[in-house]
């Protein structure tokens, strides 16, 4: 049985914060990439209003983001440079606004402009649902084979109340009887990169030793459960869309918004999206 939160019409209030870095090796400016003449940024920030967040900011490292945030109406906050990771620079957020420890924060990455508002909002319901834990999440379930193999997919076991056991790019769980034959996984999920943090969290992050398997497998959400605190995990039937990495991905996402705009049923997509998976 999975994390499954309760629906309701009164959620208790949560901030969606956006970490958006200059620096991008692979596609140079990609906060700020132009995305049928909106900067990538100023969309997801658009996406993640549309969550029901009672406040949407974006954080980054970098003035030119903060001044073209303003230019959009979009909060946004500079943060320092010397952040290691977008939870970091979450921490230094929740410390420039003074948030209450109870405060659910909800990371949404800069560079996913179609995440669904939907998803946003059920990651905060997951984790007001789960006192016991400091952070949720979502997943999905794999469906091939070569999906579970690849390094760059990001698996997550669970216990049978949702809470996650352990994250890996290993093929986890492992199915001993699939070695002589490749077949369709069976339990195996693919974590899906967003996350709620309580505030109280994310304040002593920084302060956590970094554990020797986060270091092993480059996934910092292998500090918390080091540490030994919760993860909430949900699951969806359907993943969102991939986010932006390369100048490939950008040309994708641009055809999609592109035919996003000829249609006049985008909110009545997304609603069925959230009503498909509460």
């Amino acid at each position: 049985m999975r994390a499954n939160p309760a629906r309701s019409d009164s959620l208790a209030e949560f901030i969606a914060v956006i970490p958006a870095r200059r620096a991008s090796t692979r596609l140079p400016d990609k906060a700020l990439a132009d995305l049928l003449g909106i900067p990538m940024v100023v969309r997801v920030a658009r996406q993640a209003r549309a969550s029901g967040a009672s406040r949407v900011v974006v954080a980054t490292d970098d003035e030119t983001i903060v001044a073209i945030c303003a230019d959009h109406g979009v909060d946004a906050l500079l943060t320092r440079a010397d952040h290691l990771s977008g939870t970091e620079r979450l921490a230094e957020v929740v410390e420039q606004l003074a948030l209450d420890d109870e405060c659910i924060i909800v990371n949404v990455q800069g560079d996913e402009p179609l995440m669904p508002p939907a998803l946003v909002r059920r990651c905060a319901e997951a984790l007001l649902a789960a006192p016991h834990c400091a952070i949720a999440t979502a997943s999905h379930g794999l469906k091939t084979q070569a999906d579970l193999l690849n390094p760059n997919i990001v698996k997550v076991v669970t216990d049978r109340a949702g809470t996650a056991l352990y994250f890996s790019r290993a093929p986890v769980p492992f199915e001993r009887d699939a070695c002589a034959s490749p077949a369709t996984p069976r339990c195996a999920q693919r974590h899906i990169g967003l996350y709620a943090y309580r505030a109280a969290f994310l304040k002593i992050y920084s302060l956590l030793e970094p554990a020797p398997m986060e270091q092993i497998e480059k996934l910092e959400q292998l500090r918390a459960l080091w540490h030994g605190y919760r993860i909430a995990v949900f699951e969806v039937e359907q993943a969102p869309e991939a986010g932006v990495d390369t100048a490939e991905d950008l040309e994708r996402v641009r055809a999609i918004l592109l035919e996003q705009s000829r249609s006049p049923t985008e909110d009545f997509r997304l609603a069925q999206w959230a009503k498909r998976d509460a």
